[in-house]
C-alpha cells in the first residue's frame, strides 16, 4: 500500500495528545519523524520513528512528504512557510496563523508551489458536533433562529504554559475560539457582523480568558462563549428553531480517552456516554434522546491521505481557517471599540502588523 511519509513538528500537549495517536493509525499515512526536544518520550512511545532536534532539521529531511505543525501559535507562520518552501505538503494546527495577512500569504505560497495546505480543525470530528450538524441538516429543528456553543472550563489558577502568557496567539480566543468559530462557519458560513466581549477576567491573568461573541446571520443569532471560571457548565450546544430545540451537555470523550491511555481504533473509540446523549424537544413538546454519533479525529488524517494519494478534496480548506481568523480579528476590534463590526461579504480586510510578509 502506498503511504505518505509524515513528520510531526512538536511533541507537547498538541503533538502528544491530538496528533501522534491519530497519525499512527490513519490509513494512508506513515509517521516517520518527530521534531522535539523530548527525545526520550518519543523513543518510548514510537521507537521506530526518527527524532529531529528542531523544526529546521525536519523541514530539511528529504524523506518527509507531509509536515504537521503542532507548536506554539506564534511559530505556525514561519514553520509552515519554511516547510512549503522546502516542497512539503503542510498541516497546521489551529489557529493556522496569527493574522489574516499571514494566512493569505501561506495560502498563496502553497498554491504557487503546488503543495497542499490544510488546517487541523479536529473538532469538526467531535461526536457531539457531528450530531448537532446532522440534526440541523436533517431539518429536525426547522429553520434555525438561535445557536449557542460553549467551551467552558474551571481554571481559577493561571498556568505557566504559553497559552496563558502574554504574547501573539495566546489566550482562549485563539485557542478554544478557533474551534467554536470554525464549527459555526461549517454550519452557517460567514456572518454579516460580530459583536464581542473579550477580556482578561481572572486575577493575574496575562492573556484572554473570557469571550462572548454574537454573530449575526439575518434573523439568526449565533452565540459562541468560553469562560475559565465555569465550575458547573451549562449545555455545550443549544440550538433552537421553529421546529424545536436540541440541547447537548458534556464534551467529546476523545481527549480524555487519550490522556487515560486509550487509543483510536479500539472497541468503543469515540463513543459518548449514553447519559450525555442530546435532548431533542419538538415543537409539539414531545422529547427524545438522540444517540451521539461517534467521534474520530483520525478521519481528518485519513481524508488528508485521500487528498494526497487520490486527489480527494482537502479535509479542511485553509480559507475556512483564514475566515476564522478574520472573525477573531473583528471580535478583538469589537471588544476594543465597544461596537458591532460589520463584515465585508465573505472576507474581512484589516490593517496588519508587518511580520516580514
Amino acid at each position: 500500500m502506498v503511504e505518505i511519509s509524515v513528520g510531526l513538528i512538536g511533541y507537547g500537549i498538541g503533538g502528544l495528545i491530538f496528533h501522534a495517536p491519530f497519525l499512527a493509525v490513519a490509513r494512508g499515512l506513515r509517521l516517520e519523524a518527530i521534531a522535539t526536544s523530548r527525545r526520550a518520550e518519543v523513543e518510548r512511545d514510537f521507537p521506530s520513528v526518527r527524532v529531529h532536534p528542531n523544526a529546521d532539521a525536519l523541514v530539511r529531511d528529504p524523506g518527509i512528504a507531509l509536515a504537521v505543525v503542532s507548536t506554539p501559535s506564534d511559530t505556525h507562520f514561519e514553520i509552515a512557510r519554511a516547510a512549503l518552501e522546502a516542497g512539503k505538503h503542510v498541516v497546521i494546527d489551529k489557529p493556522m496563523a496569527i493574522t489574516v495577512a499571514e494566512a493569505d500569504f501561506l495560502i498563496e505560497l502553497a498554491q504557487s508551489r503546488g503543495r497542499v495546505l490544510s488546517v487541523y480543525q479536529n473538532r469538526r470530528w467531535d461526536g457531539d458536533f457531528r450530531t448537532v450538524r446532522r440534526v440541523i441538516e436533517e431539518g429536525r429543528l426547522g429553520g434555525i433562529y438561535h445557536y449557542e456553543a460553549h467551551f467552558d472550563r474551571f481554571r481559577p489558577s493561571i498556568k505557566t504554559g504559553w497559552r496563558e502568557q502574554d504574547g501573539p496567539g495566546s489566550g482562549i480566543l485563539y485557542d478554544l475560539g478557533s474551534h467554536l468559530i470554525d464549527q459555526a462557519l461549517v454550519l452557517f458560513g460567514m456572518p454579516e457582523a460580530v459583536t464581542a466581549d473579550v477580556f482578561l477576567q481572572r486575577p493575574g491573568a496575562r492573556s484572554v480568558d473570557y469571550f462572548h461573541l454574537v454573530l449575526e446571520y439575518g434573523s439568526r443569532r449565533v452565540v459562541l462563549h468560553s469562560s475559565s471560571m465555569a465550575r458547573e457548565p451549562g449545555p455545550h450546544f443549544a440550538v433552537h428553531g421553529d421546529g424545536g430545540s436540541f440541547l447537548k451537555y458534556g464534551m467529546d470523550p476523545q481527549e480524555d480517552a487519550i490522556i487515560a491511555g486509550g487509543r483510536p481504533g479500539r472497541l468503543g473509540w469515540g463513543r459518548d456516554d449514553p447519559e450525555q446523549y442530546g435532548l431533542l424537544v419538538r415543537a409539539d413538546g414531545t422529547a427524545s434522546r438522540i444517540e451521539t454519533l461517534p467521534g474520530g479525529y483520525e478521519r481528518y488524517y485519513e481524508a488528508m491521505a485521500a487528498c494526497l494519494l487520490e486527489g480527494a478534496p482537502v479535509p479542511v480548506d485553509p480559507m475556512d481557517s483564514r475566515n476564522g481568523l478574520a472573525i477573531i480579528e473583528a471580535s478583538l476590534r469589537s471588544a476594543r471599540e465597544r461596537r458591532t463590526i460589520r463584515l465585508n461579504g465573505m472576507y474581512y480586510n484589516v490593517v496588519h502588523e508587518d511580520r516580514g510578509i
